[in-house]
């Protein structure tokens, strides 16, 4: 079951992957290019290319049995030597201060003092064999990770693989870092991480203005691969869109499922007063002038004012210690520099 599971979710990670990979990995802070009239993101909007660790970092104390998300219980006995499956966990690890020990990196870890770390995974395709040559004492696994035969090889050779739930939304933040934490016998730095994520991620919904909600509909562009979906109810943007006091465009016309293909009706039908996308989507698309081409753009609310709200790929769908500056670039997008809509 696992697999299948993993096989379905991991799907859309790996044309992400596939598309981050051929324009040069995605996270870039600029304002994608669109032509005359593309929005970009207000000053300060964007989120920072930087992760913001924990000082004093903290010393694992080892070794920890902790609970994995596939069902298994795992043992730690040693953290000098850890790989991040997926750059979601990636930043938690940074974050918490442990960052020193992160000896690679999956292609969506696109944060600065990731950068130079070597890839051995891109989103759904690890290569067991470049896992173990780093020689890991931890492997830290999203539960979409796979293929599940090199994740099983990993384990077949010793080292413990911890599986951390899915991110699929604003409730995620804090169980994902105190899951690493606990794994890296760090539990009380993951609890200050968790209240400084949610504080932080609190302050920036207590701006956000009140009135009506604009409809926001979160579209996955790879024009590369000619795809082109409308998020629905579990697209995984739905909380993020919520907290910024918008509507789910999409979940609100009735799409149930994760994501659809685009058709003009499904637009026409989710009539969303503006467009969520990830910037490498929106650049792979040709920018703005690109997207109001794609049949039923034109035809919203969205298209026509050409409303924007693009976000770096490696950080907005995260739900990590940086999901407060992700919002904080959605609402001053959303909203505009005054706050007025």
């Amino acid at each position: 079951m696992r697999r299948l599971r993993n096989r379905l979710a991991g799907a859309l990670l790996s044309v992400l992957a596939l598309s981050l990979t051929a324009t040069g990995c995605g996270g870039s802070s600029e304002a994608a290019p669109g032509g005359g009239g593309s929005t970009s993101s207000p000053a300060g909007a964007s989120v920072a290319n930087r992760v913001e660790p924990l000082a004093p970092g903290p010393e694992p104390r080892l070794p920890v049995t902790v609970p994995s998300a596939d069902g298994e219980r795992v043992t730690v006995q040693a953290a000098e030597r850890i790989v991040p499956l997926s750059g979601s966990l990636s930043e938690i690890v940074f974050t918490l201060g442990l960052g020193d020990r992160v000896v690679a990196r999956d292609v969506t870890a696109t944060f600065e003092q990731a950068a130079k770390l070597p890839v051995v995974t891109r989103g759904h395709d690890v290569s067991a064999e470049s896992v173990l040559s780093l020689r890991p004492d931890l492997v830290l696994a999203e539960t979409t990770s796979g293929p599940e035969e090199a994740v099983d090889q990993i384990r077949a050779a010793g080292v413990p693989v911890l599986f951390v739930g899915a991110a699929g939304g604003l409730d995620d933040v804090g169980p994902r870092i105190q899951a690493v934490a606990g794994a890296l016998g760090v539990p009380a730095a993951g609890e200050e991480l968790t209240r400084r994520s949610e504080q932080r991620i609190e302050a920036v919904r207590k701006g956000v203005p009140h009135g009506e909600k604009p409809r926001v509909a979160f579209l996955y562009l790879r024009g590369s691969a000619s795809v082109y979906l409308i998020g629905g109810k579990d697209s995984g943007a739905g909380s993020l869109i919520e907290a910024a006091g918008a509507v789910d465009a999409g979940a609100a016309s009735g799409l149930a499922k994760d994501f659809t293909a685009i058709t003009s009706e499904a637009l026409v039908k989710a009539a969303p007063d503006a467009i969520l996308v990830m910037s490498k989507g929106l650049e792979s698309v040709g920018g703005v002038d690109g997207l109001v081409k794609i049949p039923g753009v034109a035809q919203t609310p969205a298209g026509m004012d050409r409303r924007i709200v693009s976000v770096e790929d490696g950080v907005l769908l995260n739900y990590g210690p940086r999901t407060d500056q992700v919002l904080k670039s959605v609402v001053a997008q959303l909203y505009g520099e005054d706050g007025a809509e």
